[in-house]
């Protein structure tokens, strides 16, 4: 990777996502949580979450990753309360479509991911990138299956 082609990747937008992540951290007895790691990288997220009422009440996560997995969280932080386990597993798709086959900016409230395009090129970062909204759609899907059973 070219110096110029790192600079462009790691914008200063990203590298101000990524040091203020929203609701970092764990929750005290959560409904679900789920860790998800990049084996390339190392890169690990874990998600604490509840639903209520079929969508995101609480959360929180555990983010140990480069700048851009960071990022990535950060966006989902600030707009995953609220949101349901298909809104969640929907803005999953719609961002590793936007990675890896050129599709269009996640839909709102997701858009902020657009920050992230310029690592469509690098393909050894995609993984670190979605492993938030990974671990997010899947403990959605899980606290709202225990909530049924």
């Amino acid at each position: 990777m070219a110096d110029s082609d790192m600079i462009q990747l790691y914008s200063g937008r990203i590298l101000e996502l990524a040091a203020d992540i929203p609701l970092t951290g764990r929750l005290d007895g959560p409904q679900a949580s789920v860790k998800r790691r990049s084996p390339l990288c190392g890169s690990t997220v874990t998600v604490d979450l509840d639903v209520t009422d079929g969508r995101v009440s609480r959360f929180a996560q555990d983010v140990k990753a480069c700048a851009l997995g960071q990022a990535a969280a950060s966006v989902l932080g600030r707009v995953v309360i609220g949101r349901t386990p298909a809104q969640l597993a929907t803005a999953r798709d719609q961002l590793t479509a936007m990675l890896k086959a050129g599709g269009p900016v996640p839909d709102a409230p997701f858009e902020g991911l657009e920050v992230l395009r310029p690592a469509r090129d690098y393909r050894n970062r995609h993984a670190s990138i979605l492993l938030a909204l990974e671990a997010a759609a899947d403990a959605s899907f899980q606290a709202a299956e225990a909530l049924r059973a």
